[in-house]
């Protein structure tokens, strides 16, 4: 399971603070936090109230590098903001992200090649996200295609179905559970599969509880990563369990300790 830490986002009003004011120390505790607890990928966004995103993303790949050298996923709506972060990152990146959109795929996808990067692509295009299983499906395999087009690897692709907060949208869980085990099978190699795991649990009461029972689901139907808190010792306890029962470890009764070592 690829665990990319969700926590460096300016969208959190510490982590916006520490931007705007340049706290590095905030942001390193974050990146070695994050990390000590199990991601292996870091999600790096400068935030909506940026008033400066490229010195900004430049200042965030620069104080995180300077503490951990894991991959960074790079998080702008702004293809020019992602691009100034990638000319510094020292380890393979993933853009986060494209949508199904040509003009935007064919952005991203110009910068991945560029770069060498992996990509997340969102199973969503201008009209919004979709509400079946079969339109995310048809606009995954439109983002897989295009992939191919560019000669980009289809196991460098993370397709997202788009989480939404089960407390609006009930009926939606069991179409991204199903669009996750789908788009594995949308070409060989097989893509990988994401979600915004925290999104599930978006005005919810019980955040934690909500968001380690769907990822458990999630992980059974086939998902290889998902962008989340690994501060939340429980919500990764759940992870470890259900690839332990997925037969993606070998048991030992000290199995949660085992993982954290490995």
């Amino acid at each position: 399971m690829i665990v990319i830490g969700e926590l460096i986002n300016g969208m959190y009003k510490d982590v916006g603070k520490a931007i705007v004011n340049k706290e590095a120390d905030v942001i390193q505790h974050l990146a070695v936090d994050q990390v000590k607890a199990g991601a292996t990928v870091l999600d790096v966004n400068t935030g909506p109230y940026s008033k400066n995103q490229k010195d900004d993303m430049k200042w965030l790949i620069e104080t995180i590098q300077g503490v951990v050298q894991v991959p960074l996923a790079l998080d702008s709506t702004k293809a020019d903001v992602i691009e100034e972060g990638l000319k510094l990152v020292t380890k393979r990146a993933i853009i986060n992200s494209t949508n199904a959109d040509d003009a935007k795929m064919q952005t991203i996808f110009t910068l991945a090649k560029k770069y060498n990067t992996q990509v997340i692509g969102l199973a969503m295009d201008k009209s919004g996200v979709p509400n079946s299983k079969d339109k995310r499906l048809e606009l995954a395999a439109t983002i897989v295609a295009k992939a191919i087009e560019f000669d980009i690897a289809t196991d460098d692709l993370f397709l997202d179905p788009i989480v939404l907060p089960v407390n609006v949208a009930q009926t939606q869980g069991t179409e991204v559970l199903e669009s996750i085990r789908e788009f594995r099978l949308l070409c060989d190699p097989s893509p990988n599969t994401t979600i915004g795991l925290s999104n599930v649990s978006q005005g919810t009461k019980f955040r934690s509880l909500v968001n380690r029972t769907f990822l458990a689901m999630a992980i059974a139907n086939g998902l290889t990563s998902a962008i989340l808190d690994p501060l939340d010792k429980e919500l990764m306890d759940a992870m470890i369990t259900a690839e332990l029962i997925l037969n993606k470890a070998i048991y030992c009764d000290s199995f949660l300790e085992a993982y954290r070592k490995k």
